[in-house]
């Protein structure tokens, strides 16, 4: 840990990692609206096809230009779970923010750190403590109440409803990601994980290539690749953030992807904010900071994995 970061830290709060941490949610909250325009252009598929593969080239000469050692057979295993776990989150989840507005699809993302601590009890054996249960009550009322926002609209539709249920369901998948997330940070650094997580990922995806795959257009490969850099860019911040500082002081950062998520999209896509968004994922994200005092190591947003 550098000299910088130990006397940011005397005095409470380590700055700089809360600084960067902040940074990394930024980014990746960029990246998220970057998404969604990709995917209402090309739909999801080929955009995280497309995406994985731009990833594994940037994360394949970052591995290759530093030290570096060959994971074995049962770390390729985790690496290889973990990518089936995350493909299966990006694909629900970005289906679902296709559908839904940028605010709404990530305050209902929050619900993920909730999840995991009862498949961290139900997978590893720990104890359900009395904070879960009310962090999960405060979270299912949160959701309650955004959805009630969405039956109340004039432009209720079929659509929406479906996009809030991938998203919910791309959150009980990264639940368990998070658990495999911790087994594997002991075994792997994170360049490695960022290889083999987007090249697993690409090569799950590219089985259906021949009936899915399109050629992307010209204009968008720009997009895909700043899309790709801001993900990896993220990615790497925040695991940088989280080895030099405890989660208590970087969660309570990460949730500022909610008031990104309400900037970019009034300014990207004309959304405008609901009051029952607001309120749901105020709940929400009330629920996950009573969980991070159950568990730290588990309550972080969706936005790690992305």
């Amino acid at each position: 840990m550098s000299d910088a970061v130990k006397t940011s830290s005397l005095d409470g709060a380590p700055t700089i990692p809360v600084l960067v941490c902040a940074l990394a949610i930024f980014l990746l909250s960029g990246m998220d609206a970057a998404m969604k325009s990709l995917v209402i252009a090309v739909g999801v598929y080929n955009t995280l096809l497309w995406r994985s593969m731009v990833a594994t080239l940037v994360a394949g000469a970052a591995w290759s230009a530093g030290p570096r050692s060959r994971p074995v057979l049962p770390v390729l295993g985790l690496h290889a779970l973990r990518a089936a776990i995350v493909g299966v989150v990006l694909v629900s989840f970005f289906w679902g923010l296709a559908r839904l507005p940028l605010a709404e699809a990530i305050g209902l993302s929050f619900v993920a750190p909730l999840f995991a601590l009862f498949l961290a009890a139900l997978l590893l054996g720990e104890r359900i403590r009395r904070q879960a249960v009310w962090a999960s009550l405060a979270g299912i009322a949160g959701v309650a109440i955004i959805l009630s926002g969405q039956f109340g609209r004039e432009s209720y539709s079929q659509d929406a409803v479906l996009g809030t249920a991938a998203v919910l369901a791309s959150t009980v998948f990264y639940g368990y990601n998070l658990v495999l997330a911790r087994q594997q940070a002991l075994l792997a650094k994170p360049v490695e994980i960022m290889l083999f997580q987007n090249l697993f990922v690409g090569i799950i995806l590219g089985c259906a290539a021949p009936w899915l795959a399109v050629a992307l257009p010209g204009d968008l490969w720009l997009p895909l690749v700043g899309v790709a850099l801001l993900s990896l860019a993220g990615q790497f911040l925040m695991s940088w953030s989280y080895a030099r500082a405890e989660a208590q002081y970087l969660i309570p950062t990460e949730y500022s992807a909610f008031i990104w998520a309400i900037a970019l999209g009034w300014f990207l896509f004309g959304e405008k904010l609901a009051w029952t968004t607001l309120a749901g994922a105020c709940l929400i994200v009330a629920g996950c900071l009573i969980a991070a005092r159950a568990n730290p190591k588990l309550a972080e947003p969706i936005e790690a994995a992305m």
